[in-house]
């Protein structure tokens, strides 16, 4: 066991558990954001995408050891921002919402798409929801979405 400090969510917290633990159980179990979603457990399909240090990462993946004085932000933490205003009204006005299990981790995986690139093109923007999966809604609004919201949010990113 180890105490281990962190920004979450911009909330200092601390927690006493295990180096090796996954980050995502901790958010899920400990935290109760349950908008982090395991998917593969593998890092595979982006449903546990998180913001750590602006970075996108799967934080079914990532041991919690490792992120002692950083930065996270779950899409809980992210819906509370104009950014995700913007982004979950695009995906909804183009319908690259079906089921929903995905949404979170693409639109976290949009917004760090977006901070880095405001203005992405169609390939980059499949570049940069490449480590996302969905099954239901076809990636062609999804990408619609993100090229909307680049465009509706300008001057955000």
């Amino acid at each position: 066991m180890a105490k281990i400090k962190f920004t979450l969510n911009n909330k200092q917290v601390e927690i006493e558990k295990s180096p090796t633990a996954r980050l995502l159980d901790i958010l899920r179990e400990d935290f109760d954001f349950t908008g982090v979603k395991e998917g593969c457990g593998e890092g595979e399909c982006g449903a546990c995408a998180v913001l750590i240090n602006d970075q996108i990462v799967n934080s079914c993946i990532v041991p919690l050891g490792t992120v002692e004085g950083k930065n996270i932000v779950t899409i809980e933490g992210f819906s509370k921002t104009k950014r995700h205003e913007v982004l979950r009204n695009a995906f909804e006005e183009e319908g690259a919402v079906q089921c929903g299990f995905c949404t979170p981790g693409m639109l976290i995986a949009s917004e760090s798409l977006l901070n880095k690139n405001p203005h992405p093109t169609d390939e980059e923007i499949k570049i940069g929801l490449s480590g996302n999966l969905c099954r239901c809604t076809g990636y062609n609004m999804i990408i619609k979405a993100v090229k909307s919201a680049s465009k509706k949010g300008d001057g955000l990113w």
